[in-house]
């Protein structure tokens, strides 16, 4: 694509704030560079908030709170379908500034673009489903009555991997129950947030309703909005020793929290699985997004005699992928977010090569500009390497053997987290049982990805709190209000 056509594109990108329905810029006028993670160079410049800022941000939701909480479902429902429609009218656009800001393919930025929609959509049609109860009390003599209310202004801070879809997944929900909220997008991608709210203005969002703003200063400008007491919502996306400083945070205000926190994907291959079909799965759950994505498989746990195999095609596939920059035509993969991402995921590789791993393809960065790691694949990975135990967040995949199913179980659970676990069995009694027993919030059967907007998405021990995605999402927006009745 013409260097022109993606500098005249960036330039209609807002880089304003967004407070109470007005572009404005930060009060002191400092902004905040965006860079290209393929080349290094600056793309834009957005304004970059204060705490003041931030609490005008705060100060707009609030005003806004009573008249969007009564705003009949129905018109909350038709702004969100509105909204769904113009990012799918303008999913080229979207696709190329999420490319340019991330540095993911133009085919995953499209997909994203697509998967983050869904949730527009989805939420359109339980707008207007929020349903209470009404029933005779048990002793009789009187009646119980419940109803459904918006819990109040949320703030939202989303992050750099997937910047519209964890956008839209917290923003829709929130739009159907009646809620207000402030977003702070990561301050590597914070263009296709900015991108969002203008669509939502364009499509008669009222003034106040949804507040954005960037800042270098994620911890300065948050803190203050969450320990304010007026905000009665948190929602989180992102590593774990982030997550739990927001909730010791929220605790002071007794904020409701949600938290999709950081992963170790096992991804267990079983002896009698179809293995084609599970390296087709395993293609899908490493390298979606290059790796970076808390659903990720981390570990290939993989039983020992099919486990050769298994990585010898593996690596044959994922050395075939092209490494380039997102917008070059059949580029499959493209580079990290930034410079220490890159080293991170170096280090871990070197890490497991020190202690006996052999690396069957990639495993070197190459010379360049550009934040680039090529897909890597390590065998006789020992369970000592650093590897085993931390998130990697790279194109990446150590394989690991097992003996049996109770070793697989052992091994998958072996972590603090519990995202996400893949299973490949031909074997239906076994995938119940193992799947049973993962300590974990979501399970992929014989598949490799299992976000659906129309399905709760989260994790449980240090992944996380709460869900993202399908009705359960929708509930942690609403707080219910019991009425007892006397008749």
């Amino acid at each position: 694509m013409e260097t022109r056509s993606e500098s005249d594109l960036i330039r209609e990108v807002p880089t304003d704030l967004f407070v109470g329905g007005t572009w404005q810029p930060a009060a002191s006028g400092d902004v905040l560079p965006v860079d290209d993670p393929s080349t290094g160079a600056v793309l834009a410049e957005v304004a970059d908030a204060s705490p003041a800022d931030g609490m005008r941000a705060l100060d707009a939701a609030v005003d806004a709170q009573p008249a969007w909480a009564a705003t009949p479902p129905r018109e909350r429902a038709e702004i969100l379908r509105r909204a769904f429609d113009l990012i799918m009218e303008r999913i080229d656009d979207l696709a190329l500034v999420l490319t340019l800001e991330m540095g993911k393919p133009l085919a995953e930025s499209r997909a994203e673009i697509s998967y983050g929609a869904e949730f527009l959509r989805w939420y359109s049609e339980e707008a207007v489903r929020i349903n209470g109860r009404y029933t005779i009390a048990p002793a009789g003599g009187g009646r119980i009555l419940t109803m459904k209310e918006p819990v109040g202004p949320c703030l939202f801070i989303t992050p750099w991997n997937f910047p519209l879809a964890m956008g839209t997944r917290k923003v829709g929900p929130a739009l159907a129950a009646g809620c207000t909220m402030v977003v702070k997008p990561a301050r590597q991608t914070p263009l296709s947030m900015l991108l969002f709210a203008r669509i939502l203005e364009e499509c008669g969002l009222p003034p106040g309703v949804c507040n954005v703003i960037t800042t270098r200063d994620s911890g300065g400008v948050m803190e203050p909005l969450i320990r304010d007491g007026r905000a009665r919502k948190l929602s989180f996306t992102g590593s774990t020793p982030v997550g739990r400083r927001l909730a010791e945070q929220a605790a002071a205000q007794m904020l409701r929290v949600s938290m999709e926190l950081g992963g170790n994907a096992p991804f267990v291959v079983f002896a009698d699985a179809d293995i084609e079909a599970a390296v087709d799965g395993a293609m899908i759950a490493k390298m979606r997004n290059m790796g970076e994505s808390c659903v990720a498989a981390n570990r290939f746990l993989v039983q020992e005699p099919v486990a050769a195999d298994f990585a010898d095609r593996l690596a044959a596939r994922m050395g075939d992928l092209t490494v380039g920059r997102g917008t070059d035509d059949g580029v499959d993969v493209g580079p990290l977010i930034d410079a220490p991402a890159r080293e991170f995921v170096h280090d871990l590789v070197t890490d497991a090569g020190t202690r006996g791993a052999r690396v069957l393809t990639g495993g070197q960065p190459p010379a360049g500009a550009g934040w680039f790691y090529p897909p890597t694949v390590l065998c006789d990975v020992t369970r000592d390497a650093r590897i085993v135990d931390e998130e990697i967040f790279g194109p990446v995949a150590p394989v690991i053997t097992f003996e049996d199913e109770a070793d697989a179980v052992s091994q998958a659970n072996a972590t603090p987290f519990g995202l996400i676990a893949y299973i490949y069995t031909r074997d239906i009694g076994r995938a119940l049982r193992v799947t049973e027993r993962l300590d974990v919030g979501m399970v992929g059967l014989n598949r490799g990805i299992v976000s659906n907007p129309a399905a709760p998405f989260g994790g449980v021990k240090q992944s996380g709190l709460g869900k993202e995605g399908g009705p359960e999402g929708l509930e942690e927006y609403l707080t219910t209000k019991y009425v007892g009745i006397d008749v």
